[in-house]
């Protein structure tokens, strides 16, 4: 049984949408990453974490942006083709021969419910479980690096029964600018440790916290009743083992917030209260299940509307129809995110806070596209043969 081909149409509106969507993706994952990334590395840098926690927890963080990426990407690649279609008469010699606008988009939509079934999966599953591991892995980068930051001024005790401060410190307590270390030996040898600097480092591949010293020197003292002198060594660097790892910590189980929940999980409390986790109400699972479904349900049509306002005037700039998706786009997604907080927090129906923007984003998507479409239908009614 031969497997039936797409038409060519389908393939050639296809083919020229691949490589824009996968460069908006990645644009849009960029832009979106940025700011995230600067925060969390300066968060992992300050409690000593290494680089492949910072690598777990952004492989974490991706399913979350991907939810917003993947709508955005596919409007703006839709957008651009339709744009440059309209500029190189493509789209009107199509409709001379009698193609309506909306059959061009059809392919489009198609990709769009495609990745409305992949974004069921992503904002079901996907997300719940990486948004709690990504909770987890930070909790544990946050408590198990060093034990105490140091202070300007104030005298840590080192695992080895030293006595450690220092003048001033700077990135929140890792650089130390002249160190003093105090230390005994049962023996009664007390060494006397002086540095312009210092920093905190953990230690490779030890549970314990480095300490690096430059430019110093070290003035030993044997003690009453030693035949040896006391010494005084210069050096330029050197580096200790001063404090134990903090033990791992304990991080909560997933499922004490609903959007930690999948799908399933949501169901089930939904059907079953009284298995629902103290910390989450009925309205918050009503809320939070609704809200995933309206998100991905609205992915198809978006399509439609990017294909609708490209094919304004050729004399306007396509910025402003780019603009104007785009503040639909943001408003609808912030207008689903105020119903969520609605049903949650005021226990007010999802179909009036939640579904009712979505029957009207999707009403405005199909008028807008039979709109535009609805004059290349006349004319293929006019070229149709008798």
């Amino acid at each position: 049984m031969m497997r039936k081909r797409l038409p060519t149409l389908d393939r050639y509106l296809l083919t020229q949408l691949i490589p824009p969507f996968v460069i908006a993706l990645g644009a849009v994952l960029l832009a979106l990453l940025l700011e995230r990334l600067m925060v969390l590395f300066n968060d992992l840098a300050a409690t000593g974490s290494s680089l492949a926690t910072f690598i777990g927890l952004l492989t974490d963080l991706l399913p979350h942006y991907m939810g917003l990426a993947l709508p955005a990407a596919l409007c703006v690649s839709v957008f651009q083709i339709a744009r440059r279609m309209s500029e190189n008469n493509e789209i009107d010699a199509l409709m001379a021969a009698g193609v309506s606008l909306l059959r061009i988009a059809r392919p489009f939509m198609q990709t769009g419910l495609a990745l409305g079934a992949m974004s069921v999966l992503l904002y079901g599953y996907i997300q719940p479980v990486a948004r709690y591991d990504y909770r987890a892995g930070f909790y544990f980068a946050a408590h198990t690096g060093w034990a105490p930051h140091l202070q300007a001024g104030m005298f840590a005790a080192t695992a080895d029964g030293a006595v450690l401060t220092a003048d001033a410190v700077s990135h929140r307590g890792t650089v130390l600018h002249r160190v003093f270390i105090r230390e005994q030996e049962k023996n009664g040898v007390v060494r006397i440790i002086t540095a312009k600097r210092g920093l905190l480092t953990v230690a490779p591949g030890k549970r314990a916290t480095r300490l690096d010293l430059w430019n110093g020197m070290i003035l030993t003292d044997p003690g009453p009743g030693s035949l040896h002198d006391p010494s005084q060594t210069y050096f330029a660097h050197s580096d200790r083992l001063i404090l134990p790892k903090a033990a791992a910590a304990k991080f909560r189980k997933r499922g004490m917030d609903q959007r930690e929940l999948t799908l399933l999980e949501l169901v089930k409390y939904l059907r079953h209260p009284s298995s629902t986790p103290p910390d989450i109400g009925q309205n918050d699972v009503r809320a939070e299940l609704n809200f995933r479904l309206a998100r991905a349900l609205a992915i198809p049509f978006i399509p439609a509307l990017a294909v609708a306002l490209a094919m304004g005037a050729k004399r306007r700039r396509p910025v402003v129809g780019l603009i104007a998706l785009a503040l639909v786009l943001v408003g609808f997604d912030h207008l689903l995110q105020f119903g969520n907080g609605l049903v949650s927090q005021r226990g007010i129906s999802a179909l009036l806070a939640i579904w009712m923007p979505e029957l009207i984003f999707c009403a405005i998507c199909v008028s807008a596209i039979h709109r535009r479409s609805r004059g290349s239908w006349l004319r293929r009614r006019l070229v149709r043969p008798t």
